[in-house]
Order: C-alpha cells, then structure tokens, then sequence
C-alpha cells in the first residue's frame, strides 16, 4: 500500500472537501518528486529547460500558495496552475 502523507492539510480531525484533498495531494506528489527524488535536477537543463522551468515554477508557486493560507479562495489559479501540473505529470519519474 502506498500513503501520501499530505502536510499542508490540517489535522485529520477536521472535515476537508475531496477537491481541496485531491489539490493538495496533487501538490504533495510534486513536493516530493522535488524534495526527495530531486526529479528537477536529474535531467539535462539544456535537453528539458521547459519541463524543468514548470517544475521550479510550480514548486515555488504551491510552496508560496501554502504559506498564504487555505481561507482565501483561489479556486480559479488553484485550477489552472492543477491543470499545468497535470499537464507535465507523464515527466515525473526519477
């Protein structure tokens, strides 16, 4: 079995609707591929700068989007930067 352990969602005590689960589960996958398999840097930047490009930019969007808080509703960026990430979800493998 694999778990995804989902560290910008409050406890698990609390009521959270699967669309804000299934964003932020998304974002954790990109998390961890940057943080633990460092899927960024273990390609050739010359060979795959736009993938590359996207996955910083995404990385420091979910990190900067995590730190604001989840009360504001975003659902409009939330969506499209979903979308961009789903969009590079085939070159994510180390």
């Amino acid at each position: 079995m694999r778990i995804v352990k989902i560290q910008s969602l409050p406890s698990a005590k609390k009521w959270i609707d699967r669309d804000e689960i299934m964003l932020h589960s998304c974002f954790q996958l990109l998390k961890d591929c940057v943080e633990k398999e460092k899927v960024h840097k273990k390609c050739n930047y010359k060979l795959h700068k736009t993938f590359v490009d996207e996955v910083n930019l995404l990385y420091k969007w979910w990190n900067k989007r995590a730190k604001l808080g989840w009360a504001n509703n975003k659902h409009v960026e939330d969506d499209a930067m979903l979308l961009r990430l789903i969009k590079i979800r085939t070159a994510l493998w180390t």
